[in-house]
């Protein structure tokens, strides 16, 4: 779905955000965009919404250039940002005037999410606080229905309680032919929702792999000793846990949190580690 190649991007006399990177996203799948903060996430987020211009290279949505900003495009694609400004209207207004963009817009759906996350469609969007104003725009953006959901930062603003309700409704939304792409710093809160794992650093992608593939290959939790030649990264603030090559070790869950310490640390271990692993047990 989303084709992106020899993308580059500078903000007008400052460093280059993103240096001839390449990614794919395919079409039934949930997306967690990682990277420490100003290492391009929002940007690139811009770039798939069309809202920046690329300074070479190409991000093209279905075959079609994001930068044309066609109307068919524009159609399938909404983006939940992380600043924003809501109308001073009833939501019930708000979808009135805006759901007419999207022609695979539910008003069931939206509505049904306004209840589920315990707002009214009669309250007046400028009484709400900033979290619930983007459980609002969460809501629409789901029942959009587009092709191409984009969300950055979305769980900012949300208490802990939104924050799995968040997670709980994510994973209802996506289907084989919707493509959903999260862009947080906040790594922890998409723990149990995404299925691939992009991070970028230094203006480029440092890791770009599913979850199916991170378990496959590698271990997390607190190693046995003798096992220090297998553990490729390890924090004693985790009380001793650590990223070990898989081996004969038994499938665990993914730590992303950790897994993200230890790709900023070191990503041509960790990614040299999934593809020799993985190239082994091929052979």
């Amino acid at each position: 779905m989303i084709e992106i190649r020899s993308l580059q991007f500078h903000y007008p006399k400052g460093r280059i955000v993103l240096d001839n990177t390449s990614l794919d996203f395919t079409p039934g799948n949930i997306y967690g965009l990682f990277g420490e903060n100003g290492e391009g996430k929002s940007t690139l987020i811009k770039l798939m919404a069309g809202l920046l211009f690329p300074k070479a290279g190409y991000c093209q949505i279905s075959g079609k250039d994001a930068s044309k900003r066609k109307v068919e495009n524009l159609q399938e694609i909404f983006i939940v940002p992380e600043d924003f400004d809501l109308p001073g209207l009833k939501i019930s207004a708000f979808e009135k005037i805006n759901s007419s963009f999207y022609p695979k817009f539910s008003k069931q759906r939206f509505y049904d999410l306004i209840e589920e996350f315990k707002l009214s469609p009669k309250e007046n969007i400028s009484t709400l606080s900033f979290g619930q104003k983007k459980k609002v725009l969460i809501a629409f953006g789901i029942a959009t229905n587009t092709n191409l959901l984009l969300m950055d930062e979305p769980t900012n603003g949300l208490d802990i309680p939104s924050k799995s309700q968040f997670r709980k409704i994510m994973a209802s939304a996506v289907d084989q032919g919707k493509c959903i792409v999260i862009s947080t710093h906040q790594v922890r809160d998409l723990h149990s929702l995404i299925n691939h794992v992009v991070i970028l650093g230094q203006s480029k992608v440092i890791f770009d792999q599913s979850l199916s593939k991170v378990s496959e290959n590698l271990w997390f939790g607190r190693p046995k000793q003798g096992n220090e030649e297998a553990t490729l990264y390890s924090e004693p603030s985790f009380g001793g846990k650590a990223v070990l090559k898989r081996q004969d070790h038994e499938e665990t869950e993914v730590d992303l949190e950790l897994l993200f310490n230890a790709v900023v640390s070191d990503p041509e271990k960790i990614n040299r580690a999934i593809k020799n692993t993985y190239s082994d047990a091929k052979v």
